[in-house]
Order: C-alpha cells, then structure tokens, then sequence
C-alpha cells in the first residue's frame, strides 16, 4: 500500500480527538496533589495516565471496533489486527509529577506492524506534532516552531538528546558513551519533547535504549515527516519485535557515523 494512501483521514481525526480527550483529563491535574503509586518498574504512575488512557481507548473502541489497541497502561487488545494503536498517555510521568512541561500524550496508529501516523501533544503548553506517513510533519504552538530538521552531516557538530543515562542497560553503554563522546554537546531530559524538537530543527540526533512501541510508535512519523530517520541502533525500521533500542537523527547523513559509533 502506498504511503501515501495509508492513513485515511477518518483515522487521523481520531488521533487529534483522542489527544484532545485525554488533554481534557491532563490538564487539570498538572502540578496539582496527586497520589503517586510506584509501577513494576519503579516509574511514577498517576490517575491521569490511567484516566487519559481510558478516554483514548473508549473513543477508538467507538470508532474503530475491529482495530487493536496497545497501551502502556491496560496492555494489548487485538494486536494482531491489521491496524493498530499504540498510545502512552503520559510519556515522561517523571516530568510530569514534578511539574515540568516536558511530558506528553503519544498516540500512533500502525498499518501491518509498521507505524504511519504518529502525534505528539503537550496539553500544558497547547503543542502538538502530527505526522503521517507520505505527509509533512504539522506542528502547532503557541510559542512558535517551525516544522524540518536542519542540516547536520557530522557528528562533531550535532547536539544529541537523551532522556536519562540510567535508561541504558550495560551492553548498551558503551555504544551511547561512544556516540556521546563525538557529540558537540549532550542534553538530557525530554522523552518524547526532544523528538518533537528534532522535528524543529532544533536537536541533531536522539539515541535511548529500553524504549517499549508505545514510547517510540508515535515519533518514527513525526520525525521522518520533518525530513530525519528513525532506526534502531543496527539501522533497521523499527517493529514490535524491536529490541528497545532506539536511534533519530534530523540529517540522514549522520545516520551511518552514529550507527558505526553505537555498534563499536
């Protein structure tokens, strides 16, 4: 199926409806008391993820009853489907429970395992990315943006953004301290946000590690509708069967320097 024709657009209205609803649940409870549960794995969970998501996931039931649905917070339904959303509602929960307008609600919709419309939404600050395969990215802000990656062939000159240096598992250090070291200049803290900022041209490349389909289903069009890539770290697109590992770059001419520098 052309890219171009992936997406209908009764689909991409859904995903704005769904950011909207689940922004609707967020807003309010940003920097407000909140009780604070601590997940499996030790990240903060809070009504609003699960609220948001429950909201997502009743519109898209509405709407697309044979569809799956994957969710960080209520698992998978229907996986197996021929289309398939993926929705975090709150990527970045540490920002957000600390009152940093650095989190936001991803929504992607995969066609035959592969991702074709991905949205980024900052309810705080009323952003929003949209990308959708065979389309330039959208890109709306009160605070201004503009939508492509810039120019950036070596690494030497590239800023590079990471969520955390404790995201890595220990096979996976090296390659990032590697990668870190070539760097111009490093910026943690982010999640989603800096692939939103990569988008605008603002950020060069972003690598992490331990990243599950809802954290990354949503970017890979966002960033690619900007004009960069999104591989894993040998350079493959990503799938659900990927192993977490996650690589973006604003040029694609980094993306062989970067792949080299990660893989040793």
């Amino acid at each position: 199926m052309p890219a171009s024709a992936a997406v209908p657009p009764e689909f991409v209205a859904a995903a704005e409806a769904a950011a909207d609803l689940a922004g609707a649940v967020i807003r309010p409870l940003f920097r407000s008391a909140l009780l604070v549960e601590a997940k499996g794995d030790a990240s903060p969970v809070t009504e609003a993820d699960r609220a948001a998501e429950r909201a997502i996931r009743a519109l898209l039931a509405e709407r697309f009853p044979a569809h799956g649905v994957i969710g960080e917070e209520y698992g998978a339904e229907r996986a197996d489907a021929e289309w398939v959303w993926v929705v975090d509602p709150i990527d970045g929960t540490r920002a957000f429970v600390t009152g940093r307008p650095l989190f936001g609600c991803l929504v992607a919709l995969l066609h035959r395992g592969g991702p074709v419309l991905g949205l980024i939404d900052q309810p705080a600050a009323g952003e929003r990315w949209l990308g959708v395969a065979g389309a330039r990215t959208r890109f709306r802000s009160p605070l201004g943006g503009t939508v492509g990656c810039r120019p950036c062939a070596r690494l030497a000159e590239a800023e590079l953004s990471c969520t955390s240096p404790d995201m890595f598992r220990p096979q996976d250090r090296p390659g990032f301290e590697r990668l870190r070291a070539a760097a111009r200049r490093v910026t943690w803290g982010g999640d989603c946000y800096a692939y939103g900022l990569l988008a605008l041209g603002l950020v060069d490349v972003v690598a992490e590690s331990t990243m599950r389909p809802w954290d990354w289903a949503a970017l890979v069009p966002v960033v690619e509708g900007a004009g960069g890539r999104v591989t894993d770290w040998d350079g493959r697109p990503l799938t659900l069967d990927s192993d977490g590992r996650v690589l973006a770059v604003g040029d694609p001419a980094l993306l062989a320097e970067a792949i080299g520098l990660l893989a040793g």
